[in-house]
């Protein structure tokens, strides 16, 4: 059977993207599936598609492609087919529609479903789908079979709808359109029963079946989490409805309790300028933070102890499927109409009041004060996400489309199935199996051919390498690398670290862990106390012994979970690696390695002063300690202030530092002045460079932000200064 799924941009990082996609991977395990995106933005998509699935973009939105379609004449004109008060209907152009139009007229698919209001509205209008489909062009299950009725009797493919928000949650225009178009479909599934309860209630006495399917939720391959961590994590789009201005409020309530905590959101959207705000007025700089998007969530549910989810209404809840699967216990408001349909209160997760930041704050503290009940609620969370499983959200599909097939079978097909299979002509429907032909053998099958001498020897040449590697950071800061047998191929294979924009290289032999499986992956575990590498970004390529081939490694899974909680550098020189994936889809390495470091543990600011709180690493801090602004250029003097020796370092065993700044020197000039900071742990030492570096973040500029605050000068101005980090995630402050 051939299903196709209508996705406005597969390329993109979304809820409906992920879940469209993860059903689609389920399906194709046993059935002919495409998903085809209106839009391409993205050279591949950013969450990844199953081999098995085939996908189609009708317009390339890539400047530099040599498909680009932004130069056509329809792109200016704007679709006569989308409801303009779609919120992408900007996106939807006569173009689009002349390409969704010119898909549908061809399609052969059993099954098509469209994912979004707009593409429902443009499935149920445009007619008789199919109905002009190239010459020689047939469905795939138009013989009898276990989905039901003889091609003759097929009246094109089965048209679904899917809502992936909630019947409340829509526009009036847009609402009124989905409606009239739910009406020319066969079939709607909403993500919830609560909504499909809703559906039925607006628009009673349809033939349109409507009915609820979850959103389905794949295995993470990352190692669960730990739960050791001091994390919070939310993630979602940074949008009113998901209420993170409530969940930043009731973490001020955390954070005067539990300081150690902290809290990472996920996700872009309008709302980000409104939360920074929101950090900046509570004073949480140093503990809450704006990710960004990310589109391997699983690796940062990892890293989290408890989950977060403050939504006022929810359609159903992909992050809390998510966050089960690693184990970790959420708190989520009960809200309208996933939470409460996930979660059962004190059996794998907790329920709090919804719009109520005392309610959400007092739900986390209970579980960051209590271990066991953490560890017993993400136990509960990983049993209870199994019923979600791609496999059997798609077996729920395959039911509802031979149901759907069933009913529009004529009454006589019916009659002469039911004959001939009670005179044995046709196998019952418990024994007919979608999408075993695909895969049988035949009796007249022709045995293998033995390859002729000239292609033997081609086979035995060593393929090209396209090695692609995963890795995991252990307890002691330790990389463990792990590439995959299927893209390397040798038996003398070398990781090779090359440090950008220097040339300089370290190479560590890669290992077969069991030498008799050509499966099993080469690895290699690279050791802060065994390998000595210079500050910077260091590439990972692989070499082949014998012809020397090599080639630059394809980032795989990156788990950075250990670097949370992995042992701090206790002596000279004091090294930190970060692994990631670059933003082109490669694996590096985020190398630092100085004689000592002061690591910033927290930046506090107030009314006319900015604070710097951290700790000494490889060096001893005495007495007369003095912190250092170095000018860049020569538009202002550099300075020194006094840091003073505080215990905040007690964990660690080392004593912290504070240093305050209520003044900064006056500018030479209208120009923004900025100095990097130095700690000079005693009058006659050398200065050492604060920074950031000891968590799994290879970029701060972007995640840690702080406020500016009014300072004077000796001048008597008062300039705006501000704290940030630089490219190096080093410390610096600004003034303007």
């Amino acid at each position: 059977m051939k299903i196709t799924f209508l996705l406005h941009n597969a390329y993109a990082i979304g809820g409906t993207v992920r879940s469209t996609l993860n059903l689609a991977g389920a399906l194709a395990a046993r059935h002919d599936v495409e998903v085809v995106s209106v839009l391409r933005t993205e050279d591949r998509p950013l969450l990844g598609v199953s081999g098995k699935v085939r996908l189609v973009p009708l317009v390339d939105e890539r400047p530099d492609a040599a498909t680009y379609d932004g130069g056509h004449e329809l792109m200016s004109r704007p679709s006569t087919v989308i409801p303009p008060t779609e919120v992408l209907a900007h996106r939807y152009t006569a173009l689009t529609d002349e390409r969704l139009r010119a898909f549908l007229d061809t399609t052969d698919a059993d099954v098509v479903v469209a994912t979004r209001p707009a593409l429902v509205v443009a499935l149920a209008g445009h007619g008789a789908v199919g109905s002009r489909r190239p010459p020689g062009a047939s469905r795939a299950s138009g013989a009898s079979g276990a989905y039901g009725a003889t091609g003759a009797s097929r009246r094109g493919p089965l048209l679904i709808g899917q809502e992936h928000l909630s019947y409340d949650n829509h526009v009036p225009g847009v609402r009124e359109a989905q409606n009239e178009a739910i009406k020319r479909l066969d079939a709607f599934v909403t993500v919830s029963a609560r909504d499909a309860a809703d559906h039925r209630l607006h628009l009673p006495g349809l033939r349109t079946r409507i009915t609820n399917i979850a959103n389905a939720a794949p295995r993470p391959k990352a190692e669960p989490s730990d739960l050791r961590a001091s994390l919070v994590v939310a993630a979602g789009r940074l949008f009113p409805v998901k209420r993170y201005d409530l969940l930043v409020e009731a973490f001020a309530k955390v954070v005067a309790e539990r300081p150690e905590w902290r809290l990472r959101i996920y996700g872009k959207g309008p709302e980000r300028a409104n939360l920074r705000a929101a950090i900046d007025r509570l004073g949480l700089g140093d503990h809450v933070f704006l990710m960004g998007a990310q589109a391997t969530l699983e690796t940062e549910w990892a890293k989290a102890s408890v989950a977060a989810v403050s939504s006022e209404w929810e359609s159903f809840g992909m992050t809390i499927l998510e966050a089960m699967h690693a184990g970790v216990p959420v708190v989520a408001t009960d809200c309208p109409h996933g939470p409460g349909e996930i979660v059962t209160d004190g059996t794998d997760g907790l329920l709090v009041t919804p719009g109520d930041p005392n309610a959400l704050a007092t739900g986390l503290l209970r579980l960051i004060d209590d271990p066991a009940l953490r560890q017993r609620l993400g136990t509960g969370g990983r049993t209870t996400v199994q019923r979600y499983a791609p496999r059997a959200i798609a077996a729920e599909y395959e039911q509802l489309i031979a149901d759907l097939q069933e009913a529009r079978t004529p009454a006589t097909v019916k009659l002469g199935r039911r004959l001939r299979r009670a005179l044995g002509w046709l196998p019952s429907p418990a024994d007919a199996k979608p999408g075993a032909a695909a895969g049988s053998t035949t009796p007249n099958a022709k045995p293998a051919q033995a390859l002729p001498p000239r292609a033997a020897a081609e086979s035995a040449a060593p393929k090209p390498l396209r090695p692609k590697a995963g890795c995991r950071v252990g307890g002691r800061g330790e990389v463990r690398v792990s590439v995959a047998a299927s893209g390397v191929s040798g038996a003398d294979l070398t990781l090779v670290l090359r440090r950008r924009h220097a040339g300089d290289e370290v190479r560590v032999p890669l290992r077969q862990d069991t030498p008799d499986d050509p499966r099993s992956p080469w690895t290699a575990t690279l050791r802060r106390d065994g390998l000595d590498l210079a500050e910077g970004r260091w590439d990972l390529h692989v070499e082949r012994g014998g012809d020397g081939s090599r080639r630059r490694l394809r980032a795989g899974l990156v788990e950075q979970r250990g670097l949370l909680t992995a042992e701090l550098p206790d002596r000279s020189p004091v090294a930190w690696w970060i692994p990631y994936a670059t933003k082109d889809g490669y694996l590096a390495l985020r190398a630092f390695h100085r004689t000592a470091h002061a690591e910033v543990t927290a930046l506090p600011v107030g009314d006319g002063s900015i604070t710097v709180e951290g700790i000494l690493h490889g060096a001893v801090l005495g007495e007369g300690a003095t912190l250092v602004g170095v000018a860049r250029g020569e538009a202002a003097a550099d300075f020194e202030a006094p840091a003073t020796r505080v215990e905040q370092g007690r964990a660690t065993g080392r004593p912290g530092f504070r240093a305050r700044l209520t003044s900064l020197p006056d500018p030479a000039g209208p120009d923004k002045v900025i100095w990097d900071l130095f700690l000079r742990p005693s009058p006659d030492a050398e200065p050492i460079r604060l920074g950031r570096l000891f968590d799994d973040i290879v970029d701060r500029k972007d995640t840690d932000k702080y406020p500016a605050v009014t300072l004077t000068t000796p001048g008597g101005s008062v300039p705006q200064a501000r704290f940030f980090f630089t490219v190096t995630n080093d410390l610096a402050v600004a003034l303007s």
